[in-house]
């Protein structure tokens, strides 16, 4: 069996063409209906914060607002230095910087952290000629 290899990267890049027209269509379209859901959304929180109430039952739903809070460090030293003498490591979260693992493991062929895994695919590019 012969494989056309120019035909299937012809249909290869069809397909990705097509795939980058509906995505920017959806992106688009998508983008509108979150700017009007934000208006929404805003008078909603406005109506609570006027009314100085937290949720609201309609016949339509139920809506109700809550206080989320995000933390972040603009002093990594010094939060390295915390977590250490606090002893609270559970303060970060357990994933690897995959660059910085990849170089390190370039770098140290010889030093493999224990329990470390790695997932390896070949994958494939195709670039219009």
């Amino acid at each position: 069996m012969t494989v056309d290899v120019e035909k299937l990267t012809r249909v290869y890049t069809r397909i990705r063409d097509k795939r980058a027209e509906i995505s920017a269509k959806f992106k688009e379209e998508d983008g509108a209906l979150v700017e009007q859901q934000n208006t929404v959304r805003q008078a909603l929180l406005d109506y609570c914060t006027e009314s100085n109430i937290d949720s609201v039952r309609t016949a339509a739903g139920l809506f109700y607002r809550s206080v989320k809070q995000r933390y972040w460090t603009s002093d990594w030293e010094s939060m390295h230095k915390f977590v250490l003498e606090h002893e609270v490591p559970e303060l970060f979260e357990k994933r690897l910087n995959q660059t910085h693992m990849k170089q390190f493991l370039e770098d140290n062929p010889d030093l493999v952290p224990m329990g470390l895994n790695v997932d390896a695919e070949y994958v494939l590019t195709v670039r219009k000629k």
